[in-house]
């Protein structure tokens, strides 16, 4: 079985492919990991932030070979307080927020919502988001993710780890995030040099992303270890 793990950021990988093999990419901004067993192949790709990166992602994957399964895993927003920074959940339902597609990952009772947005969300929107959609989670490529693995008629699980709370007060990332999906760090850090009132907000953020990186890692593996998507989408647990 071949199974791809799509994300944006290496940062969010780090921990799930320490001692994966590192694979030359023929694309600019993208990051490819592979891992064969004697059973599967796992292919661990991140292309950036956005639906843009998510599809040049997913078509990364593919390059290598037909898919059977598809993990859209990375970092996420909360959109309440009951989502934890450092915790990692499983999405029920994924939503376009641009076209306002749905795709129901199980028909079960379980509802944890999570919303693709073209951009990073700041607190208001989050509060919108939450009304609006019913969502609990927010991020910027899995309905992407979602939509191409539907249309081929792969199974799909979303993972997402919560780097950003509810309420974090952080500065606005979209004017540094370029055309490939990436974080202009330079241009980023010189803007946060000159506004002290986002230092603590950011240290927090460094710390909770660490930390769901590593509780990522932890359900992807124990995911990996018997790959039931019906089960895990149903339940919400490995």
């Amino acid at each position: 079985m071949r199974i791809a793990i799509l994300a944006a950021l290496p940062g969010e990988l780090k921990p799930l492919v320490r001692n994966w093999d590192r694979v030359a990419s023929p694309t600019r901004g993208i990051s490819i990991w592979i891992k064969t067993t004697e059973e599967d192949e796992y292919i661990a790709v991140c292309g950036g932030m956005g639906t843009a990166a998510a599809i040049r992602s997913f078509a990364a994957a593919e390059h290598i070979g037909t898919l059977d399964m598809v993990l859209s895993v990375g970092w996420a927003g909360a959109l309440n307080e009951a989502m934890q920074p450092g915790h990692c959940y499983i999405a029920s339902e994924v939503i376009d927020s641009l076209t306002g597609e749905r795709y129901t990952l199980t028909n079960g009772n379980r509802k944890q919502r999570l919303v693709t947005t073209p951009h990073v969300a700041d607190e208001s929107e989050k509060v919108r988001l939450h009304s609006t959609y019913g969502a609990v989670l927010v991020d910027m490529e899995a309905a992407a993710i979602a939509r191409l693995a539907h249309i081929r008629e792969i199974p799909v699980s979303c993972f997402k780890a919560v780097s950003d709370g509810r309420g974090a007060n952080l500065p606005n990332l979209n004017p540094f995030i370029d055309e490939h999906g990436q974080l202009r760090m330079l241009p980023f850090l010189a803007h946060v040099a000159l506004r002290p009132q986002y230092w603590g907000s950011l240290l927090y953020l460094g710390k909770t992303s660490s930390i769901a990186a590593k509780a990522l890692a932890r359900t992807i593996e124990k995911f990996l270890e018997e790959k039931d998507v019906d089960r895990t989408n149903r339940t919400g647990a490995m």
